[in-house]
């Protein structure tokens, strides 16, 4: 058990049959195979998920992979947890069953027959929303009937209906999976479908804003065809809708901000369209909420920096925020490796753009972050975009720093080997 194991080889001994005979911990999903044998769920799964095709403890061929809940064990578990309590051990939570397959089939076709009254069939999408949200168990369910493509055709065969709310709904519980090369392609291809999604963009409701947000950066992230992506990344809007919803407040809607950044990365990996985020406001937004994303989320907003520097456009828009530079050169050792690259990245391209963002960088004491990385353990493209800035920012540094500095001295020695 998490936060116990260490005192129960002290102070208590778990019955030999309560312990799987794989991991050798404490069964949590005792199931029982076709052999006899019982183990926990998480390991055998494990087991035949990297291609063993016989029962662990007997050898014997497994000729039915059906996995049965023990439900008696489980419940000697549980009993014998409680009787420990005292001793550290906390019961096991029961577990859920993954959802009837009848169950699903017979929602997904309530909710995808035309000839139901509507709120009928929102009734079934909804029930179906919160079965997925439940468990990686029911969405693979879900997948095993094909559900993407049928929420797929609800959302854009009722475009301009009278019923809107079931495309959103439909929308909501998509979004919830992951979708293949084809089923994304589907979508991009269709000039149509991506014009609905960038009209929800717009969308009253911030929720259904945040759904086509994500259900675009899946469609962009996973169609493998390049004209496709820049297809998408063209059409009217989309950037504007994207950058408006990373503005809402982090209090109001937090899932705004986490879903925005990531769709606003994937579009601008298409390079020919980058232009068009930098006049939707895209440099402005990222700058101003930079501090307000956690630890992965700014590791893409910061790329995303560096991919719109890349265009004029974004350089010159980077360079006017009077908190760019500052911003970055703070960001330098301080998040993650690939933060530190993706700021050191962009510093180099807005200075070599700009000889007044050379003078605001050194100002902002960069040279003493960049000494200091260039001696680090990091990556090495991170080294050499910081030697690089390094070498370009020596005519801009004070003199009394080339006269007195230590520092400087450590640099001259690291510009001199490149």
């Amino acid at each position: 058990m998490p936060g116990s194991l260490e005192p129960l080889d002290l102070r208590v001994q778990i019955p030999y049959h309560f312990m799987c005979p794989i991991s050798l911990e404490l069964m949590r999903d005792p199931v029982t195979l076709h052999t006899g044998q019982t183990y926990d769920r998480a390991s055998i799964e494990s087991w035949v998920a990297t291609g063993n095709t016989t029962c662990p403890v007997t050898r014997t061929p497994l000729s039915d992979f059906t996995l049965v809940p023990n439900h008696t064990l489980r419940r000697f578990i549980q009993d014998w947890c409680v009787a420990n309590r005292s001793l550290g051990i906390e019961r096991i939570p029961t577990p859920k069953q993954s959802a009837d397959t009848n169950l699903v089939r017979s929602l997904l076709i309530q909710a995808s027959s035309e000839s139901n009254r509507a709120h009928s069939r929102l009734s079934a999408l909804r029930r179906l929303k919160g079965l997925a949200r439940e468990s990686d168990k029911n969405r693979s369910v879900f997948s095993s009937l094909n559900a993407e493509e049928v929420l797929s055709n609800i959302i854009f065969s009722g475009i301009g209906s009278d019923f809107p709310e079931l495309n959103q709904e439909a929308l909501a519980l998509l979004v919830i999976f992951p979708l293949t090369d084809s089923e994304c392609t589907s979508v991009a291809s269709d000039g149509v479908r991506v014009a609905f999604l960038s009209h929800l963009l717009r969308h009253s409701s911030i929720e259904v804003r945040v759904n086509s947000a994500a259900l675009i950066e899946t469609v962009v992230s996973g169609t493998r065809f390049p004209e496709l992506r820049a297809q998408v990344c063209n059409v009217d809007e989309i950037f504007e809708g994207v950058i408006e919803i990373m503005k809402k407040p982090i209090a109001t809607y937090p899932r705004a901000l986490k879903v925005g950044v990531k769709a606003l990365f994937a579009l601008c990996l298409v390079t020919q369209t980058r232009h068009k985020a930098v006049s939707a406001g895209a440099a402005e937004t990222l700058i101003d909420r930079l501090t307000d994303f956690e630890k992965c989320d700014a590791e893409r907003a910061l790329a995303t920096v560096e991919l719109l520097c890349r265009v004029p456009e974004g350089c010159s828009a980077f360079a006017a925020h009077a908190l760019t530079v500052p911003l970055l050169v703070n960001i330098i050792l301080k998040i993650s490796e690939r933060a530190t690259e993706y700021a050191v990245g962009a510093l180099l391209s807005v200075c070599s753009a700009s000889e007044e963002s050379q003078k605001d960088v050194v100002a902002a004491g960069v040279l003493t972050q960049l000494l200091l990385l260039v001696q680090s353990i990091c990556t090495d493209r991170a080294k050499r975009k910081a030697q690089l800035l390094l070498k370009l920012l020596r005519d801009s540094w004070p003199e009394d720093s080339i006269g007195n500095s230590d520092d400087f001295y450590c640099n001259e020695v690291v510009i001199r080997s490149y």
